[in-house]
Parts: C-alpha cells; sequence; structure tokens
C-alpha cells in the first residue's frame, strides 16, 4: 500500500461504526472521517482522532463523499442504494454491511457502468460465511450440498428468549421476516423465515438453527448450477425459534415492525459479553469418493487498543475492514460490482483485519489487541 494514507468516509458512528473506525485509524493506512446524525456518537470516535461532520441530509452526505477514496456504509440497511447511487456518480468504491437482498441486487445494477468498487454484504453473515462456503465448495470435484450456519449469541443467556441483542434490531428483524434464498435440488428458490428448523451440538453445547433472510449473500447465483443444495441458518439457543413464531406469526408482528422494534429495544437487553458460533459443512465427490468437510468456528470479543469490542464489533467490523484493505492493496479488482466469493479465504486470514477469523489478534501498527 502507498505511504500515503487513503481518505475514507464512514457513515455511521454506532457500535459497529466505532469498531470499524477504530480499526481503520490504527492502521495508519487510512485517515477517516466518520458522518453521523448523533454528535454524541461522533465525540466517542473523535476521540480515537478520526475526523467527524454531524450529517442532517442528503445534499450534506453527498459533499462528504466527493474526494474519498471509499465509503464504508455501516447505515440501516435502507440507506444502501441511496449512498451506493452517489458512491457510483461520485467515482469512490463503496463497501457496506447489509444483509437485505433487494439493497443488494440494486446495487449489482450498478455496477454495470460503475467506476469504481461496488462491494456490499462485507460483514458476518453475509460476509465471512460466503467466503467460508465458497472455499469449501471449491474443494470437491462435485459438489452436493453446502450448509452454513451463524449465530450471534450471548455467552451468557438470561431471559425466555435466551438471546441478547448485539447488533442492528431493524436487520435482525428483517432477516427473521423476509423470504430466504436457497438452492433446493439444484433450483434457486426461495424459502420461507423460520422454517428448516434443525437441532446440532458443536463442543458440547446444544443449538438450533433456522431459515433467515440475507446471510447467503450472492453465493447462490455463483453455485446455481454447481451445487444441490445450499442455504444458511441462523444459530440460536434451544426454543428462541418458537418464541418468535409466537411474536411474529401468532401475534402478527411481522406486519408491525416499528412496534416489534419498540419492543425488542425496550425489553431485550444488549450485551458485550458474546460469542459468533460458525458451523459450515460441505458434502460431495472428491476424487471418486463421497466426503464431507466442516469448518467449525467460534469468534470472542477481544480488547483493542484499550477498547473492549464485543465478538460482533470484532467480527463485523473485520470483515468490511478486510474488504477495504484488499481493494486498497490491489489484490481485488478495481471497478464494478464484488461478492463476497471473489476474496479467497487465504487472503481473508492473511489479512491484518481479517486473521480475527482464525483466532489472531489484529495486526495493526498503533494498536494493541488481547483476547477476552
Amino acid at each position: 500500500m502507498s505511504t500515503s494514507t487513503k481518505p475514507v468516509l464512514l457513515l455511521g458512528a454506532g457500535k459497529i461504526g466505532f469498531a470499524i473506525a477504530l480499526m481503520l485509524e490504527r492502521s495508519g493506512d487510512y485517515s477517516v472521517l466518520v458522518a453521523d446524525q448523533d454528535a454524541e456518537r461522533l465525540r466517542a470516535v473523535a476521540e480515537l482522532g478520526c475526523d467527524t461532520r454531524q450529517v442532517a441530509d442528503d445534499a450534506a452526505l453527498t459533499r462528504c463523499i466527493e474526494g474519498r477514496y471509499a465509503v464504508v456504509n455501516a447505515l440501516p440497511f435502507h440507506r444502501a442504494i441511496a449512498v451506493a447511487q452517489a458512491c457510483a456518480r461520485a467515482g469512490v468504491h463503496y463497501f457496506d454491511l447489509t444483509e437485505d437482498v433487494a439493497s443488494t441486487h440494486a446495487i449489482q445494477a450498478l455496477a454495470d457502468d460503475a467506476r469504481t468498487v461496488l462491494m456490499p454484504q462485507c460483514g458476518l453473515a453475509p460476509g465471512f460465511i460466503g467466503i467460508v462456503g465458497n472455499a469449501l465448495a471449491r474443494r470437491f470435484d462435485t459438489l452436493l450440498d453446502l450448509r452454513m450456519r451463524v449465530g450471534a449469541l450471548p455467552r451468557y443467556p438470561s431471559n425466555s428468549l435466551r438471546y441478547n441483542l448485539t447488533w442492528s434490531t431493524e436487520g435482525l428483524i428483517n432477516e427473521y421476516c423476509n423470504p430466504c434464498e436457497a438452492i433446493v435440488d439444484g433450483q434457486l428458490t426461495s424459502v420461507p423465515a423460520l422454517e428448516g428448523y434443525e437441532t446440532f451440538t458443536l463442543d458440547g453445547v446444544e443449538y438450533e438453527a433456522f431459515n433467515t433472510s440475507g446471510g447467503l449473500g450472492t453465493l447462490p447465483a455463483t453455485l446455481l448450477g454447481r451445487a444441490r443444495n445450499v442455504d444458511y441458518k441462523s444459530v440460536r439457543y434451544p426454543g428462541h425459534c418458537n418464541l418468535m413464531k409466537l411474536l411474529l406469526n401468532d401475534l402478527r408482528l411481522r406486519d408491525r415492525r416499528d412496534l416489534l422494534k419498540d419492543i425488542f429495544e425496550t425489553a431485550i437487553p444488549t450485551t458485550e459479553q458474546d460469542v459468533i458460533v460458525i458451523q459450515a459443512q460441505a458434502s460431495g465427490h472428491r476424487h471418486g469418493r463421497l466426503e464431507e468437510e466442516s469448518y467449525p468456528v467460534r469468534v470472542f470479543g477481544a480488547d483493542v487498543d484499550g477498547h473492549r469490542l464485543s465478538a460482533i464489533q470484532l467480527s463485523t467490523a473485520a470483515g468490511i475492514c478486510a474488504a477495504l484493505d484488499l481493494v486498497a492493496q490491489g489484490v481485488l479488482p478495481q471497478r464494478g460490482f464484488l461478492g463476497q466469493e471473489q476474496i479467497t479465504l487465504e487472503a481473508l486470514l492473511s489479512n491484518r483485519y481479517g486473521r480475527v477469523y482464525a483466532g489472531k489478534p489484529l495486526a495493526l501498527a498503533g494498536a494493541v489487541t488481547a483476547d477476552r
């Protein structure tokens, strides 16, 4: 990378935005301007050494984008399309964390004439899990089934849902309510959220998993014609799925998402004591034999330069920072739409940010990290 810093605009100074700002600023390779409506959140990232801008409308946001090397979008999913359009017009690289399928398809449609990179879905799921899934798929001569399971879970659950809020409530509700893409018997199809229930045990802990929207990213389109079955499910502790069906279906809160969001944020505590559980599994033929291979990972939080980052902060921020890094280093293409599966697992795990998925601390020039 060039010795001169690259100017990056980070949109959103919430929990994930704070982690991204910390990682990019401490690298020494990016000069970070953080934009948000919330002055208090901006004060927190300003203490990291980042420049800040309180932005109240789209015109002010557009002015912030002009002249930047890249925009890293950590805003709610419904802002993704408008920001990506502004970046495409300005000739600025674009990265986001959206799990929203419709937004991703709209951004993909912008890429035909794009002068720069448009890369949505750069977090955990979608994001890292797509990189792992594609890596497993490539290890088989003939791929049959690819199953990907991810959960951001409290380490010490104490309520009936056995769940705490660890990231965007809007994004969580979106995953629980929207249709889910999958490959079933070789056909690209849509399956309902909260169905496909299963249980499994990992390292002696029992979990449940069920369909949720958005986690596969663009992987179904990539593997169509190569795989018999490809699906994604969220991991929870047993009992969660039935209670969510009660809320969403029986009480019809899927039709009143604003009310559901208010209930969640009022009644369910947040926690920084979380763990990311990842279980990817593929089966197929290799060297004439039917074989199966699994990729289990657990990610915990860490202290980064004196700041406590939860597991979801660390893993999500690491994913999008690694994507930016790999474009900046010329490892990835420099224009057009990029899906996560275009990043090799080897490139991600050797990256200074992506190495957290291998259980290693971040490798940042100006920071000290320690697992916790």
